[in-house]
């Protein structure tokens, strides 16, 4: 690595973009939801585009930038988007604009993305922290999907079948750093916490101490460009 890219990687303070993924009824939006509620000016959410239609209680802009094909597809072919995919007739993705959005906040971005997102964006130099939610078994994710009563059966058993392969691949070394089995809400919270904390390399004191106002996200980027050895150093740059 050279040391202007060295550089480039430290003035963001150590943390990386999050991505977090796992099928629908896994509990990730959940646990996304209380991240956002309690560290709200640490974490931001890159909210992704769609075609489907908006289901009832979801706004446009907060759960989904909801579009035409025809729109999201220009945008596509432009080149606007870091990954996409298609789920039961309808398009999913992430734009460039909107994980900007997050870091012009001068917060960490959060990503919300599916599994084919997910091998989608190890092609690009994003370099993420990967995490995985997923639920116990596939008669616990069954019992989730059927109780929120917004699936038609079709639509369903697709779920279902899409969970099972993401299971499956979730297991397979080197895609994720980390999969966590939600089977109690509140210890998986912690371990997601836990693992951003750690991974990031801010730390739960200092995560603290910018929740409370006591340490912005810019100041931490600054501290450790100012601990960086000097370019001349030899140590250093043999590592390089």
């Amino acid at each position: 690595m050279s040391w202007r890219r060295l550089c480039s990687a430290a003035a963001m303070a150590g943390p990386r973009p999050v991505v977090l993924s796992g099928p629908s009824g896994a509990g990730k939006s959940t646990l996304l939801k209380k991240l956002l509620k309690d560290y709200g000016n640490v974490f931001g959410f890159s909210v992704s585009h769609t075609t489907r239609q908006p289901r009832t209680g979801e706004a446009n802009g907060k759960e989904y930038h909801f579009v035409t094909r025809e729109h999201m597809q220009k945008e596509i072919d432009a080149g606007e988007f870091i990954e996409h995919a298609e789920f039961s007739g309808n398009m999913y993705g992430t734009s460039k604009a909107a994980v900007q959005a997050v870091q012009a906040q001068n917060q960490i971005c959060i990503l919300d993305i599916d599994l084919q997102g997910v091998k989608n964006i190890k092609k690009t130099d994003l370099k993420p922290i990967y995490i995985s939610v997923q639920a116990p078994s596939i008669e616990v994710l069954e019992k989730r999907l059927r109780d929120r009563q917004t699936e038609s059966e079709e639509s369903l058993q697709k779920r279902l079948n899409t969970a099972r392969v993401d299971m499956e691949l979730s297991k397979e070394p080197g895609l994720f750093d980390l999969v966590i089995i939600n089977n109690d809400l509140e210890k998986a919270y912690s371990e997601l916490k836990e693992v951003l904390a750690e991974v990031s390399l801010l730390g739960l004191a200092t995560v603290e101490a910018i929740v409370h106002g006591q340490v912005s996200v810019r100041e931490l980027r600054k501290e450790v460009l100012d601990k960086l050895p000097s370019p001349r150093d030899g140590k250093l740059m043999a590592r390089l």
